[in-house]
Formats: structure tokens, sequence, C-alpha cells
């Protein structure tokens, strides 16, 4: 069985915010940029505010966020 889930863009920034610690910095378009300081540096991402995420596309956010699938799965 698959870790990830197919989400919104909406609720994977709901995700990243309320659990992660990740605030709203702007928004372009349909894409919400996301940054998080840290003790090594900013670390940033950026979500496409789309109503179905595709796997690989999730994957790529979480990357850039620098947290694992298994993190995230949790709040799903």
């Amino acid at each position: 069985m698959p870790l990830l889930k197919k989400i919104s863009g909406k609720e994977c920034v709901k995700i990243l915010c309320n659990k992660f610690g990740f605030v709203v910095r702007r928004q372009t378009g349909s894409h919400v940029v996301l940054r998080k300081e840290m003790p090594s540096g900013a670390v940033g991402t950026v979500v496409p505010n789309h109503r179905e995420l595709k796997i690989g596309t999730l994957k790529g956010v979480l990357e850039l966020a620098k947290i694992s699938e298994e993190e995230f799965a949790q709040y799903q």
C-alpha cells in the first residue's frame, strides 16, 4: 500500500503549516510559497494550489521541504 494519498494543494498547505511549522510567504497565481526558519537555515517549498496533487508532485514538495514521506503520511 502506498504511503502517500492524493490530496488537494489546500490540504497540503494546511498540513505543512499546522504540523510542520511552515508559514505562507506569498502566493503567485496558483502556487503557494512556504518557508520555515530552522537553526541550520531557512527551508522553503512551493505547493500548487490544485484540487488534486499527483503523487510525484507531492513527493517533490516534500523533498524541497526536507520532510520524509513517512512523517507526512501520518497526518493525511
